[in-house]
């Protein structure tokens, strides 16, 4: 199973310091519903995993983080995108979860979920425990510099190996490219043994 991890805001969709409290606050970020799209055509499932600290500050409720939610998949759905789960922690740093990125624990809970090791999986956003949380389980950090992602950059001491692309959709561009090249050598078998035989 090919399977990506992508944090929600500054990632997807505009983030806000003001946090994003209503499904109208929701903008997706222009071809990042696409990128999505393009991942499942390649056979990626796609999960989120998002910090709404908002729903402990009281800003919003769970039932508005739902319908913002819902707006996230139908908005997918309309250009062929699937998100297959939304993973959130709804606390603030002071109740010391375990789901709370930069821990891990909501990576663990995706992993049991899905029955697999992260090990190897890409795991996108724009703030530096995002990538933290993906390092940890063995994730590969990728970097995006929408969002809070230039101020993420210029701060350093992303985790080794981090990756850097100016959105998701050229992180899309850069994992399918690759995967077409590692692809080549396997199409090409029979095209070589076909001209063997002809010789």
């Amino acid at each position: 199973m090919k399977l990506i991890i992508l944090d929600r805001d500054g990632v997807i969709n505009y983030d806000s310091d003001a946090f994003i409290k209503s499904p109208a606050e929701w903008i997706p970020i222009p071809g990042s519903l696409e990128a999505i799209a393009r991942l499942n055509q390649a056979g990626y499932r796609v999960v989120v995993a998002t910090n709404q600290s908002g729903v402990a500050r009281g800003l919003f409720d769970i039932v508005t983080l739902n319908a913002i939610h819902q707006k996230l998949h139908t908005a997918a759905q309309q250009v062929g995108a699937d998100i297959d789960a939304i993973f959130f922690c709804p606390h603030a740093a002071a109740d010391d979860c375990d789901c709370r990125k930069p821990k891990p624990g909501m990576l663990h809970t995706i992993a049991k979920r899905f029955d697999t090791s992260l090990k190897g999986v890409p795991a996108i956003g724009d703030s530096l425990r995002d990538l933290q949380a993906g390092f940890v389980v063995g994730c590969v950090p990728y970097l995006v510099l929408t969002g809070k992602g230039e101020k993420t950059l210029a701060k350093g001491g992303l985790p080794p190996g981090t990756q850097v692309f100016p959105n998701l959709l050229a992180v899309v561009d850069e994992l399918l490219a690759g995967a077409a090249v590692h692809a080549a050598p396997d199409e090409l078998t029979p095209q070589k043994e076909l001209k063997r035989k002809n010789a």
